[in-house]
């Protein structure tokens, strides 16, 4: 799709249509960008975080929805991992739920895929057992109102999970690392020992591509207690909201952003995806078993939220 520089100049000024453009247009590379997969370490990683914060009771739910889907990642991970039965997918950027669709029937998976935004999802009242999304509340304009959309849709008794959203803390040293990262190895990789080590840069669509819109996708970051109240408001009991990654975001950033800046066979190719993976289970357990009996909630990267329909 051609996106005009009058269409970039509007999408910064209007968040819905900045995440169709720049959504749209990272859905083709967007499993490859972020190692997304559909195997145990990927299952594994959806089934765990949902079970860190809903428990194991009630497998499977029978009718599930994601919001926010992207390729499908959380939602066809969690029917791998028997969490789900029916799956269906809602996204407001079309290639996104074109690329979920595809993925799930590369998996043999029969889904339904709507378009449509998180504000005003497009299904009817008391259609599913379970909503989930993964690192979607952070690119919504209107939490509170979307968070009333999936109160809205869940059947009595239904459950809602969101997991992978920033903390407030947790994303402003994300970020300062992840800077500090870039700095160092742009420089490095000028060094005449590290040549052909740099990973030349990806020019967005012309002079204004959809690639600019990154920077304004995101539109939040959550303390713990405010997530909960807004669960709360929105009309679900028994809410409950948790934190997860610490020293495991202080490897896991600075690693990401090193995979930006320096070619991944330099790097070590599946060696190096294997050390990242291995040093990511292990962090996260010291974080989960250790830290996170000393250290506040608030200072943890992730955010997850869990409620239920009355």
């Amino acid at each position: 799709m051609t996106v005009s520089p009058e269409q970039i100049e509007s999408a910064r000024r209007d968040p819905k249509l900045a995440n169709i453009l720049y959504h749209d247009w990272e859905s083709v590379g967007y499993d490859d960008k972020w190692s997304i997969s559909f195997d145990e370490r990927c299952t594994r990683y959806a089934r765990d975080r949902f079970a860190a914060i809903a428990g194991s009771d009630g497998w499977p739910y029978v009718d599930a929805l994601e919001i926010g889907c992207g390729t499908g990642f959380f939602s066809l991970n969690l029917k791998l991992a028997g969490v789900v039965e029916n799956v269906s997918v809602n996204d407001i950027s079309p290639g996104m739920v074109d690329v979920a669709r595809r993925n799930a029937a590369a998996l043999g998976f029969d889904i339904s895929g709507r378009v449509g935004d998180a504000e005003s999802i497009p299904y009817q009242d008391a259609s599913f057992d379970l909503v989930v999304g993964h690192a979607i509340l952070h690119h919504i304009p209107d939490v509170k109102a979307a968070l009333r959309e999936v109160v809205r849709v869940l059947r009595p008794g239904g459950r809602l999970v969101f997991a992978g959203e920033p903390t407030c803390y947790g994303d402003l040293v994300a970020r300062r690392l992840s800077r500090a990262t870039w700095w160092a190895a742009t420089r490095a990789t000028r060094l005449p020992v590290l040549a052909g080590w740099r990973l030349p840069a990806v020019e967005p669509d012309g002079p204004a591509g959809p690639a600019e819109l990154e920077a304004v996708v995101d539109l939040h970051t959550f303390h713990p207690k405010d997530l909960r109240r807004m669960a709360l408001a929105a009309g679900a009991i028994d809410v409950d909201v948790r934190t997860e990654e610490l020293t495991a975001a202080w490897f896991g950033w600075p690693a990401r952003t090193l995979e930006y800046a320096v070619r991944r066979e330099k790097l070590g190719g599946l060696r190096w995806a294997m050390f990242c993976y291995r040093a990511w289970l292990a962090l996260s357990a010291l974080d989960s078993r250790l830290l996170a009996r000393l250290v506040p909630a608030g200072l943890f990267y992730n955010a997850l939220v869990t409620g239920v329909r009355p």
